[in-house]
């Protein structure tokens, strides 16, 4: 099979379309026919090196851990799938390697549900990592009816997820954005304001009393200026800036596979209470491109690469 693979760390320059054995699956496995992988800032990191000291890497590299296609092959006990089924799944497992920028991926049932009904499948794949860690940091702060809450990096992969997720529990949401994509944010329901100089008063502006959560999607100075924001009681989750936990007593999430919240977000999707953003779609022979792009930053939503 075709995919895209790398034999040492380093920029997009490492990429190579190559051809590869087909996967097969293992006993609690599916191998997946991929129709669309989504890609996400962690997979260039994890390609420069970054994450070598936390996850063992197998070179050479087909990176991605985003999914969506169609159930080509069946392990030996995996009753929640058939040949056929479209599914999408959030495909990291336990070391680096094995990855879906391919045209064959061999996924744990662990990590996998059926796609929503209701979308395609380049939006699908759009939703596994994005989806989930937006999920279950706005699980872990606890959002509530009645609160008001503060989304650093809203109008990003994980932020435009996060909001939507927010504003369905009936909390009302204030999210930082570019002004580019505020007019994105406002039909989704949030108040959008402009990070950067000014950004405390901007947010007191439309929140004096503070903020019972902060969710912070974005890293860099976004949590700097939390002791000013945050009301007494209130909590941090970040997915980017471990003194979430630190110094704010609140909690920095790693996201994990799951497929019953995969489930749960398809359910939400189907039911029109979760809409997804895909920025732009490349073909898999593109796909150092689709990075480029990735990593300049200010991306809404979701790129999406096409076997």
């Amino acid at each position: 099979m075709k995919a895209i693979t790398y034999a040492q760390f380093g920029n997009t320059e490492v990429f190579e379309l190559t051809e590869v054995a087909d996967p097969h699956p293992g006993p609690d496995s599916i191998v997946v026919e991929v129709k669309a992988a989504g890609i996400n800032p962690v997979d260039y990191k994890v390609r420069e090196g970054y994450l070598a000291g936390l996850i063992d890497t197998q070179f050479p590299v087909v990176p991605g851990w985003d999914v969506a296609g169609v159930v080509a092959q069946v392990g030996l006990d995996t009753p929640e799938f058939q040949v056929g089924d479209e599914v999408y799944a959030y495909a990291r497992k336990d070391s680096i390697g094995g990855g879906t920028l391919a045209e064959l991926v061999a996924v744990p049932v662990r990590t996998a549900a059926h796609k929503p009904s209701s979308i395609g499948f380049e939006q699908a794949a759009a939703v596994p990592l994005a989806g989930l860690t937006a999920l279950q940091t706005v699980r872990r702060a606890g959002v509530a009816s009645g609160q008001t809450v503060l989304v650093h990096g809203a109008a990003g992969g994980v932020g435009s997820f996060a909001v939507q997720l927010a504003l369905h529990a009936g909390a009302t949401v204030v999210g930082t954005a570019s002004a580019t994509n505020h007019d994105y944010l406002r039909d989704l329901g949030v108040t959008p304001i402009e990070y950067g100089d000014g950004l405390v008063e901007r947010a007191l502006a439309q929140s004096p009393a503070g903020y019972d959560i902060i969710l912070d999607y974005a890293g860099g100075a976004s949590l700097d200026h939390t002791s000013e924001l945050l009301t007494k009681g209130g909590v941090v989750a970040s997915v980017a800036d471990p003194r979430a936990a630190t110094e704010f007593g609140g909690h920095y999430v790693w996201v994990r596979p799951d497929s019953t919240d995969l489930e749960e977000l398809a359910e939400l999707i189907d039911d029109g209470a979760l809409k997804v953003e895909v920025a732009n779609t490349f073909a898999l022979a593109d796909t150092a491109d689709a990075y480029a792009e990735l990593e300049g930053g200010h991306v809404r939503g979701k790129i999406v690469v096409v076997p």
